[in-house]
């Protein structure tokens, strides 16, 4: 019965040991996710590339060698967030996420009839009031209802092989991030 008391006191202060360092590395963590990286590397809807053919180390680390990338965060305090871009890549893909990073709407090329990049982001009140008076040119945008005010918005282009690099590269210059 001394030995299981033992092993179960050990037990538990190997836990609380344990529970304490990770209490004291989460402010470390939570310093570095995406939206804290991208707003130190650029302000709100600047768009900003990802991946290291920018000329700089990648902010995301992890971004597929076969896709240039490039986001902008956005406030939808501020009024609500048009994305678009024009121009031809051999395949594209968006998602937004909320500053959490949970994704909350992904599209890509195939949604669009043109195959250009058109869509709002805005809240369900704001959604409301838009309607009442639909802004010329907005019609045939899409709209992705977000709940939470901030968030990432994501563009990811398709790079084949190097000659579609150039391309690819001025694409993503040619995306716009703006409140409306």
């Amino acid at each position: 019965m001394l030995r299981l008391a033992h092993a179960i006191l050990i037990g538990l202060v190997g836990a609380g040991i344990i529970h304490i360092v990770v209490l004291l590395l989460v402010p470390q963590f939570t310093e570095q996710d995406a939206w804290s990286r991208l707003a130190m590397s650029s302000s709100l809807y600047k768009v900003t590339r990802l991946d290291a053919e920018s000329g700089g180390s990648p902010i995301v680390k992890s971004v597929d060698p076969l896709f240039f990338a490039a986001a902008c965060r956005f406030d939808l305090s501020d009024g609500v967030l048009q994305v678009s871009a024009k121009g031809y890549t051999p395949f594209w893909s968006v998602s937004v996420y909320n500053r959490a990073g949970e994704n909350i709407y992904s599209f890509n090329d195939h949604t669009l009839p043109d195959g250009n990049i058109d869509f709002i982001v805005l809240t369900p009140a704001q959604l409301v009031d838009l309607r009442k008076e639909m802004p010329e040119g907005l019609e045939k945008s899409i709209y992705v209802e977000s709940a939470a005010n901030q968030g990432i918005v994501v563009v990811r282009s398709f790079v084949p092989d190097d000659s579609w690099k150039k391309s690819v590269a001025d694409f993503l210059k040619g995306v716009t991030c703006a409140p409306q």
